[in-house]
């Protein structure tokens, strides 16, 4: 059984679609826009048939940056950068994903999350290996790693009234529309459909 690490932004709703997992598992970690996420990501997983859970750990007192409300560490890469953050979304996704029979766990990080570390194939080649050296022999792929956003959604068949649904902004449960994840939602649409919304 597959599961997604299901956030409701762009990315994982266009990945949710294509690849139709068993199950999608939302993280809520202490994120700013984390009731924005958690609730696009049950509609979603309405509107598809996919069966979703929400997994609740406030590791908000550990966090920096956009997603955090706070600024950023002055190592961050990027201003929504919060410290080992796909490795923790990973791990409380596969806890949960373990417990309920998941032998695969899909990640929706795109090229442009190479930006960090944690966004890029030697990070994913090392998570899945040490996920499948522990009791569980849980696997972890970013099947979209590869392509762009853009080229992501168009893959996956998704249609414009369902995209609409994702939240991608950082700082926000409502879209504040001046935050690189707001930024990236814009120029996707505008590459998909000529307009940012």
């Amino acid at each position: 059984m597959r599961a997604l690490l299901l956030s409701g932004g762009v990315d994982s709703v266009a990945l949710a679609f294509w690849k139709r997992p068993e199950v999608a598992i939302t993280v809520d970690y202490g994120q700013r826009a984390a009731s924005a996420e958690v609730a696009v990501s049950k509609h979603v997983c309405a509107l598809i048939g996919i069966d979703h859970v929400v997994v609740t750990a406030d590791c908000s007192a550990l966090g920096s940056g956009d997603m955090a409300g706070t600024a950023p560490l002055p190592d961050a890469p990027v201003s929504e950068w919060w410290p080992f953050r796909n490795q923790l979304l990973a791990t409380l996704a596969g806890m949960k994903a373990v417990s309920i029979g998941v032998t695969e766990l899909l990640l929706g990080s795109v090229v442009s999350d190479g930006t960090h570390v944690d966004g890029t194939a030697p990070f994913y080649k090392m998570l899945d290996r040490l996920f499948a050296m522990q009791e569980g022999f849980l696997r972890v792929s970013a099947p979209a790693l590869e392509l762009t956003s853009t080229e992501l959604v168009r893959a996956s068949g998704i249609g414009r009234d369902l995209l609409a649904w994702a939240h991608s902004c950082h700082t926000s449960a409502i879209a504040c529309g001046a935050c690189r994840g707001c930024f990236k939602h814009q120029h996707v649409m505008e590459e998909l459909y000529g307009d940012p919304y």
